[in-house]
């Protein structure tokens, strides 16, 4: 789809790279709406890009991480869709997490948190592996080439 006739097109991989990153906030968005949501008592930008909220000694802390690693699944669906190449999986997946990573440290100063560390890095590889993964049985189906007729 995106890759006919322009080899590199730095305008197409910025595009690429902003709608995986809004798609990316966007699923997280709504895993944290049905995960979190029921147990706090007040959404926030907190439980996306502070580094507090992802812990294991709460309830709220397991649902972030569980919307986390949901989001890194639906992440590599996405990657399908939008990068079609197995082989730029990894690349556009670091990318979205390192993005990540700076808004987190804007937002709430550098993660110290060991779990959160432990759950960004695992979400990053879900999400390149298993994007990876979907983008080579995409490519790898046989190409239609025409209808066969049957001369029964």
């Amino acid at each position: 789809m995106f890759y006919g006739a322009v080899a590199w097109d730095p305008w197409l991989i910025v595009a690429q790279i902003v709608c995986l990153q809004c798609l990316y906030y966007l699923s997280l968005g709504v895993f944290l709406s049905i995960l979190v949501g029921p147990r706090a008592s007040k959404m926030s930008l907190v439980y996306f890009f502070d580094f507090a909220t992802v812990t294991a000694s709460t309830a709220v802390g397991w649902c972030v991480m569980a919307s986390i690693f949901l989001s890194s699944v639906a992440g590599a669906g996405f990657l399908v869709y939008l990068v079609e190449r197995a082989k730029k999986c990894l690349d556009f997946s670091a990318t979205l997490f390192i993005i990540h990573l700076l808004i987190c440290f804007f937002y709430g100063g550098w993660p110290s948190s060991v779990t959160w560390w432990v759950v960004n890095i695992t979400s990053l590889a879900v999400m390149a592996l298993l994007g990876e993964y979907l983008c080579m049985r995409r490519e790898l189906r046989e190409i239609p080439i025409g209808r066969y007729r049957s001369n029964v």
